[in-house]
């Protein structure tokens, strides 16, 4: 399973009405600490009624934790973007 599917996956319980993963990892090549690995940065929109009503901070923090083996297994940069739909 790639890693999209994987995220996809995992976000989930989150039951998005909107969800969107894009992978940028192809942008990052080359940095500095980037793993270079074509699965290690990515960028999600997602609207989701269940984080809808918390703070940023809290939304973030919901995310990173579900992704947390993803982020142990290689991902190593993933920007959120709350959408409203």
């Amino acid at each position: 399973m790639n890693r999209e599917s994987t995220i996809a996956k995992k976000l989930r319980v989150l039951k998005p009405q909107y969800l969107k993963i894009t992978n940028d990892s192809h942008l990052h090549n080359g940095h500095l600490f980037s793993p270079n690995n074509d699965q290690s940065h990515y960028t999600i929109e997602l609207a989701s009624e269940f984080i809808a009503n918390k703070k940023l901070l809290e939304q973030h923090k919901i995310i990173n934790t579900l992704l947390k083996e993803e982020f142990d297994d290689g991902l190593h940069a993933l920007s959120i973007k709350i959408v409203t739909k």
